[in-house]
């Protein structure tokens, strides 16, 4: 094999190439194919010495074109407006600090803070649009359609007693706090007039009407499968809770059957009679939570209907039929001190067929009282019955404060303690930090 090139005889004088120096020693042996002679006085022009190359000339060689054709170009007059620009913006130091910042980043960050912009704009017109209401009301989002509220108003309609400014500012503050609610988590409001007035051909049934409402509401709303009752003197302390979340997708853990658990009428349970079968002679019926299609609380003297459920079926159409039962109402209506509440404790007293099906929950869970109902004159709170703030309680009721307490100032106060309980960031920070810093340095309360 021949070689183009040989080692040179001068010691240290590397190797010899044909046509660089013929002086410098011997030549490379002959070979048969043809070797280009190589230019190399010509690679000496730069510096005075040798100069090496490669075939691809460096990477900004190769990627010259691309590089410059993404740069940004600029004309004449484009140069000289951006160096003279006296815009007001301009001026202010953060503006310009961001301006800056922007202008170096390049096309990807761009695109991505983009992309971050409209995501989040789409998250805040998801959140503050109607898109989110009809989202939590569908089958497929929160299931909000399936409950129903059913809010007493007008009570009395003016004509036991006149209505004043108080009674107009309860029932106003009671059905606004109410539709925000529903408004947030997709459920339907249903208020009814519980105005006093001979409705019925040969009786007054003052307050047994919500039973006669409820069976409306059924018909009304066909989709629905639960009904919440709610008395006027209501106040929703937690607009957050969602009823799926607090209650019913728990409902195994939250509800109890044995009203032994808590049974303040003292009412014998289970049945013991040997005619009765096996579930009916059961302190919790057939076991099955899915089986429970009514739910309220007791408080201190018993059934407490100011706040309770009702499910869609067969059971709750005739326990309706038998509560509204005028046969009942003409022979113990007098006798009845709470009216329907008293009934409906007769009938779960009496009947194996309505304990099957009944449940119970926690009072403070769906019913909590101030400390002025069922208290015992200290004015201190009960852990059963009365509502507290650490726990962060979903409702209270303000329960008889039409018998000698002030119910408009009951209301009141619970409606602005839900606003501080439930304040945005940025109102804490304005309130919890700025009003206090105010308030140390001037001595002046500051409302923000």
């Amino acid at each position: 094999m021949s070689l183009s090139r040989s080692p040179s005889p001068v010691p240290g004088g590397g190797w010899s190439s044909p046509g660089l120096n013929m002086n410098s020693g011997r030549s490379s042996p002959a070979s048969s194919h043809s070797v280009r002679p190589v230019a190399w006085e010509s690679s000496k022009m730069r510096n005075g010495h040798a100069s090496f190359s490669t075939q691809n000339q460096g990477f900004f060689s190769r990627h010259m074109r691309r590089i410059s054709s993404s740069l940004p170009r600029f004309t004449e007059g484009e140069k000289e407006k951006m160096l003279r620009s006296n815009s007001y913006l301009d001026k202010v130091p953060l503006v310009g600090r961001i301006k800056r910042i922007f202008g170096r980043m390049g096309r990807k960050m761009k695109f991505r803070l983009l992309v971050a912009f409209i995501l989040l704009l789409c998250v805040y017109i998801f959140y503050h649009s109607p898109l989110v209401y009809w989202y939590r009301r569908a089958s497929w989002g929160g299931g909000g359609s399936k409950f129903v509220i059913v809010l007493a108003a007008n009570v009395g309609g003016g004509v036991m007693e006149w209505k004043g400014a108080r009674e107009w500012a309860i029932e106003r503050d009671s059905i606004r706090n109410k539709r925000k609610y529903v408004a947030r988590w997709g459920y339907d409001l249903e208020i009814v007039d519980m105005s006093t007035k001979k409705r019925y051909a040969h009786e007054w049934r003052e307050s047994w009407e919500k039973v006669d409402f409820l069976r409306n509401a059924m018909r009304k709303y066909p989709d629905a499968e639960w009904f919440w009752w709610l008395d006027l003197n209501t106040i929703v302390m937690e607009p957050s809770y969602s009823l799926q979340d607090h209650i019913f997708n728990q409902l195994e853990k939250k509800a109890y059957r044995d009203i032994n658990d808590y049974n303040p009428l003292n009412i014998t349970h289970p049945f013991t009679d040997p005619y009765l079968d096996e579930e009916s002679r059961s302190p919790v019926g057939d076991g099955n939570v899915n089986s429970v299609n009514l739910l309220l609380s007791q408080d201190c003297s018993g059934f407490n209907l100011g706040s309770f459920f009702v499910r869609r079926s067969a059971w709750t159409e005739r326990l309706l039929d038998i509560w509204w039962d005028p046969v009942a109402y003409e022979q113990k209506h007098m006798a009845w001190e709470h009216k329907e509440q008293d009934a409906l404790e007769s009938m779960y007293e009496s009947h194996p067929w309505v304990r099957q099906h009944t449940g119970f929950l926690p009072q403070r869970t769906i019913n909590s009282f101030p400390p002025a109902a069922c208290g015992d004159g200290s004015g201190q709170n009960h852990t059963r019955y009365h509502y507290h703030e650490k726990d962060r309680d979903f409702m209270v009721n303000m329960a008889g404060c039409e018998w000698g307490r002030d119910c408009w100032g009951e209301m009141y106060h619970y409606r602005q303690f839900s606003y501080w309980l439930n304040r945005n960031p940025w109102e804490r920070f304005k309130e919890d930090f700025v009003a206090v810093i105010w308030y140390h340095l001037t001595g002046q309360h500051v409302r923000l």
